[in-house]
């Protein structure tokens, strides 16, 4: 049987457990002068809803998207994105430039540029079977006709030397974390419903504290507004350890959600 996104999260459920105290930590050979990272989770209903809308081409995974059982498995990853290291700043670079090009960023690191367009173009990480069946549950986009596994490692990973089983591997390990959380229990109590940002920010205040509130941008699309994407700034000193109050890094950007927006629902 061909094995999809959708029928790949019991699998996947099954051996984040382990994988928990197995995952090698990941660890930066070069340029590894930063201080955060950024986690991209996606909605994955209102992604869909998104590239529907504007007339996209939707992308395999969401042409056969199907409802879940358990509405916590719409939180999906997107990436993991390393914050601008000081030794890239120091020749003349800027967060806008840094977040635009990654590892391709000139004068350093001047690696081969992995562009959105052409996702398929950039090499294969060489995963390990469990890591790919883990990452296939959690980041639809990953293999297939999608290539975003392909993408987010040529652009964000392979320019810091980083294990791609690692930085594959905490993906998936913070992905759980956020749906195992109250946060997550938030997202699947209220699958399909208007939410407050009020609402949503009491949920995080009470699965990580006050500062995972203040770490949290969130972007919406459509009219009314519904949620695409999520993304948490994390300390980069505590990347390998379970994530409490103390991993989250502010940032000044609560992104375009307003005062409320839904959680959108499989379906167009």
């Amino acid at each position: 049987m061909k094995m999809t996104w959708q029928n790949t999260l019991i699998l996947t459920s099954l051996l984040t457990t382990s994988s928990l105290l197995q995952a090698q930590p990941l660890t930066a050979k070069q340029y590894g002068d930063f201080d955060r990272y950024v986690l991209a989770l996606s909605w994955q209903t209102g992604f869909c809803q998104s590239m529907h809308e504007r007339n996209r081409n939707e992308p395999a995974e969401c042409k056969t998207q199907q409802e879940q059982n358990d509405k916590r498995a719409f939180l999906t990853v997107h990436g993991l994105w390393p914050g601008l290291p000081k030794s890239v700043a120091a020749r003349g670079v800027d967060e806008k430039r840094w977040m635009r090009y990654g590892c391709s960023t000139r004068p350093v690191p001047n690696m081969a540029e992995a562009r959105g367009s052409q996702k398929c173009q950039a090499p294969a990480p060489a995963l390990t079977p469990d890591i790919a069946s883990q990452l296939a549950g959690v980041m639809p986009g990953a293999g297939g006709q999608s290539c975003l596994d392909r993408y987010e490692f040529a652009k964000h990973g392979v320019c810091f030397g980083f294990n791609p089983n690692a930085y594959f591997g905490t993906m998936v390990r913070l992905n759980s974390e956020f749906k195992q959380s109250a946060f997550g229990n938030f997202l699947a109590e209220n699958y399909g419903k208007i939410v407050t940002r009020k609402a949503f920010n009491k949920a995080l205040e009470k699965s990580w504290g006050d500062d995972a509130v203040k770490a949290v941008k969130l972007t919406c699309n459509g009219n009314p507004a519904y949620l695409t994407e999520m993304q948490i700034s994390l300390d980069a000193a505590k990347i390998n350890g379970p994530l409490n109050e103390d991993s989250f890094a502010k940032q000044k950007n609560p992104g375009n959600c307003a005062k409320q927006f839904r959680l959108d629902a499989v379906g167009y």
